[in-house]
């Protein structure tokens, strides 16, 4: 009897197991989809769709192939092409052609799905996160702090892990100071948390360091990065360029804990919003960190485009993490994006006024304040006797110089050139035609030229040549702005400029135009008050100020067109498109204007499937080292899975509608769970089941960013300084470095606590990045990078051991140190416990005195070794031998490690 249970028992589970195997349907995004990248895309796709063949969509798919045949027929693979041909010995005629055949699971996958109906699944990354209940666990009840730990737990419960206890009081303080603020704890502060013993201790310290003004500046050197921040304009010249208010900015934003909705709207269109502030101008100067190319004969429309592309590959990195850019060309070859939509999304950007000039225009005005009170006076009158419509119009153009032309406007030269392809040069009796100005209402013309010689004059011809003069004037001897009167008239017409200059050589250039305006007039022309007012206009315009880039919006009359560029040539346009965006996304917001608002509304809509989690998945990264989804630049079906999907989607859902975008109430969220604070330690299962942590059984172990190996060292020497804000600072670089044979710039040490800033600080030049911080995987800013990839060379062991910055910061140290102990090895324990917040094991206290005793009989026995490592004669040998003894403390891994 016994026996026949145990088969009756087997055969019913049997029976269950084969008809739970014939009702598990096939997965398509993660079990076909990754089939067809693999193996068949690559000529059957976006870029290439040979046979008339491709499986980028399934309308493509289903249709009719080159040969007449349908490769896919739902429902019948039988009399599908595609699985008669990946079934073929012939190596001829099977697919994939001159490649390894498909394996055998592989072709029972692709022939089950097409049996099904051969069903296109969304990726999981273009769907709308949906609400997603937190998970129950059935061990470690008492081991969760927040949800976080439940997803966490759940996973290492299906794997048969469990978590690892929380690590000690002093490794998690350095830890979370390390990751929200970028700096380690004094020993002070430390102190203060090891002997609370409240269950709140914790998450006092946490409070604290949110409201840390030291936050913004650790957050805003991750963001820096995405945003391509730099002190110079790149390319082969790589000129200065004053946009440091754009980084203030950003550190401000982090710690007023602007909602991120709000932060992404000011960066991509602060400039549309209603009376925007100077604040909401400067946010934009996110996408005038782009290059910008001074090379003479270069072509601005050539580099105002790349600029324009790299707008829209950074925007779709950052915020949707997707790979827009490989859509430049082609039809994306894994992702749901076509050609034309790239171009489509273009036409959101392309109409503002930079045109790669030199100047950078437009640029953000910044008047100091006797000057600024002129603007207010003049803004006041005009509204008074005009109305606020033409005050805002005053406003602006004092405010940024527009709307204005530049030279490569003009065309049918006479005479004459684009000297360099920036500037209007025109030889006396020469001329040259600007096309269609709208002159209605437009009764002034201002003019920036210069002029080595007297006695030129100018006149403007309206629609031909020989047309009528409706404006003329002197030229002076000067580099300044000048103001002439002209006639309006109206509607759009071809404007002739002819400069003449009878007392000089035919050779030289009359003058030199930068840009030109036409301009309504300043009202109330015949009261006395005018006169004053056009004086103190073009005393404003003329004022010598600082300048940071932003973006404006081309005026009506200065629309452009935007096409889509065959295969990718910006030279070769096709057919004409509209804004709109992917339509594997969310659609566009119907209430939106079709403009970098509407486009930036749509960005952090609640429907937008990517945004939050793109933010979110950055964010832990910072804190973990590694994202929920590794790849935090592609979220596509070629990025790297989610390990925690429903996590992902819990958080992103929480960031948008609990926490109301807020970047602080995210951080807190994460940082407060137990899996955080775990110890990072590595047991023996953890390395053979899990050695890179993404099932998070462990704490995160990471190397410090360049950043925090200079904070750091800077800060538990007593040498950082905590000014904030302002210019870029040059702190301590090997001389030769760089210079600048055609602007004369140089690297000139700053003085005094300049020189030790916070990183963040530091003067970035893209074709020069500071050494130090190059050789722990900074970026050179020259394009978006979403996530650093940390590498380990003996060149960074060099820096931190011979830097000079971190030479002198191990002597201020070892000054500390000997104000902590009265004998060496007191000394150096107290000198670790200060980095480490813990005790210095005995056998590394033995090691690290041997060091001293070494180190001090060599200076003992070379006086001129001490002064040159403390650069005191008064200073001991024991100082010096202490200041080695620092330095390579500063160099251990656990030192440069957050643990």
């Amino acid at each position: 009897m016994r026996n026949y249970s145990t088969i009756f028992f087997l055969g019913t589970t049997l029976f269950l197991w084969l008809t739970g195997c014939k009702d598990e349907k096939i997965d398509f995004s993660a079990q076909v989809k990754p089939i067809l990248n693999k193996r068949c895309i690559s000529c059957h796709g976006g870029v290439k769709r040979n046979a008339d063949f491709s499986l980028l969509f399934r309308h493509e798919a289903l249709d009719t192939t080159e040969s007449g045949k349908l490769a896919i027929i739902p429902g019948d693979p039988n009399h599908s092409e595609m699985i008669r041909r990946v079934n073929l010995k012939d190596p001829e005629e099977r697919m994939p052609y001159k490649e390894e055949p498909l394996s055998n699971e592989e072709i029972r996958i692709l022939t089950q799905w097409i049996k099904e109906g051969a069903e296109w699944g969304d990726h999981w990354a273009y769907q709308k996160p949906q609400p997603v209940v937190v998970p129950t666990t059935e061990l470690n009840h008492d081991w969760p702090q927040n949800e976080i730990d439940y997803f966490i737990l759940k996973k290492l419960e299906e794997e048969g892990l469990g978590p690892s206890k929380a690590a000690e009081k002093s490794t998690q303080i350095r830890r979370v100071y390390m990751d929200v603020i970028g700096l380690p704890p004094t020993p002070q502060q430390a102190l203060s948390f090891l002997n609370d013993n409240r269950p709140q201790a914790y998450e006092k310290v946490v409070d604290e360091l949110l409201n840390s003004e030291h936050f913004g500046e650790k957050w805003a050197s991750w963001w820096l990065d995405m945003a391509r921040y730099s002190d110079t304009k790149g390319y082969e010249k790589d000129e200065g360029r004053t946009i440091w208010r754009y980084r203030d900015w950003v550190i401000k934003a982090f710690n007023n804990d602007m909602p991120f909705d709000q932060f992404t709207i000011e960066q991509l269109a602060g400039d549309l919003l209603p009376n925007p502030t100077d604040d909401q101008m400067i946010a934009t100067a996110f996408h005038r960190n782009t290059m910008n190319n001074d090379e003479g004969g270069t072509d601005d429309e050539e580099f105002r485009v790349a600029a324009l592309i790299d707008r829209v590959n950074t925007t779709y990195e950052v915020w949707q993490s997707t790979t827009l850019g490989c859509v430049q060309c082609h039809t994306h070859p894994y992702d749901p994006f076509v050609h034309e939509e790239y171009y489509k999304s273009m036409a959101f950007f392309n109409n503002t006024r930079d045109e790669d000039v030199p100047g950078e225009h437009p640029t953000l005005r910044m008047y100091k304040e006797p000057d600024q009170k002129k603007l207010d006076a003049i803004r006041s009158w005009v509204a008074e006797t005009a109305g606020p419509e033409r005050a805002t119009e005053v406003n602006t153009f004092l405010k940024t110089l527009e709307p204005k032309h530049h030279p490569h406007d003009f065309d049918q030269f006479n005479k004459g050139a684009l000297i360099d392809n920036k500037w209007l040069g025109i030889q006396s009796g020469g001329s040259a035609r600007i096309k269609q100005i709208n002159l209605e209402k437009k009764s002034v013309l201002l003019m920036e030229y210069w002029s080595s010689f007297e006695g030129g004059s100018f006149e403007i011809r309206i629609d031909k040549l020989d047309g009528e003069i409706i404006g003329r004037g002197k030229l002076l001897k000067t580099n300044k702005i000048v103001m002439y009167p002209i006639e309006p008239r109206p509607g759009k017409h071809d404007l002739y400029f002819i400069f003449r200059n009878p007392t000089i050589s035919p050779d030289p250039a009359v003058c030199n135009v930068e840009w030109l305006a036409f301009l309504e007039d300043l009202p109330e022309k015949n009261t006395p008050e005018y006169g004053l007012f056009k004086k103190a206009f073009l005393d404003l315009i003329n004022t010598k100020v600082e300048n940071t880039p932003i973006m404006i919006e081309n005026t009506k009359d200065q629309f452009r067109i935007t096409n889509v560029f065959e295969r990718g040539n910006w030279m070769v346009k096709g057919e004409r498109v509209d804004p709109e965006v992917p339509e594997s996304l969310n659609p566009f917001p119907a209430d939106q204007p079709r403009n970098r608002l509407g486009f930036a509304n749509w960005l952090v809509s609640p429907e937008n499937p990517l945004t939050a989690r793109a933010v979110v998945n950055r964010v832990w990264e910072q804190l973990f080292g590694v994202g929920i989804v590794e790849t935090l630049e592609d979220f596509g079906t070629q990025g790297a899975s989610p390990t925690h999907q429903d996590l992902l989607d819990w958080l992103a859902l929480h960031f948008m509608d609990e926490y109301k975008w807020s970047m602080k109430r995210l951080v807190k969220e994460i940082v407060m769970s137990a899996t955080y604070r775990q110890d990072s330690r590595i047991s023996d299962e953890l390395k053979e089941r899990d050695p890179t942590n993404r099932l998070l059984a462990r704490g995160p172990r990471i190397r410090l960013t360049a950043e925090q190996v200079r904070d750091q060292a800077l800060a538990v020497s007593g040498l950082l300084s905590k000014k904030m804000y302002g210019k870029g600072v040059m702190p301590y670089q090997p001389a030769g470095v760089w210079n600048s044979v055609y602007s004369g710039e140089y690297w000139k040490e700053s003085e005094g606590e300049d020189k030790y800033r916070r990183s963040v600080y530091t003067y970035i030049k893209r074709t020069s990045l500071y050494p130090a911080m190059m050789m722990f995987d900074a970026s050179t800013r020259e394009v978006c990078v979403s996530r650093r990839i940390r590498t380990n060379t003996p060149l960074q062991a060099l820096v931190t051991l011979n830097d000079s910055s971190l030479v002198v910061a191990a002597k201020n140290f070892a000054t500390l140190m000997m104000k902590k102990g009265q004998s060496p090895r007191d000394q150096i324990s107290e000198g670790y416990k200060m980095l480490l917040i813990r005790d210095l094991p005995p056998k590394k206290l033995e090691v690290l005195y041997k060091l001293y005793q070494t180190a001090l009989q060599d200076f003992n026995e070379d006086e001129d070794a001490v002064f040159k490592l403390t650069a005191e004669k008064t200073k001991t040998a024991q100082l010096a031998a202490l200041t080695v003894v620092a330095n390579a403390m500063l160099n251990l891994d656990e030192v440069l490690t957050k643990e």
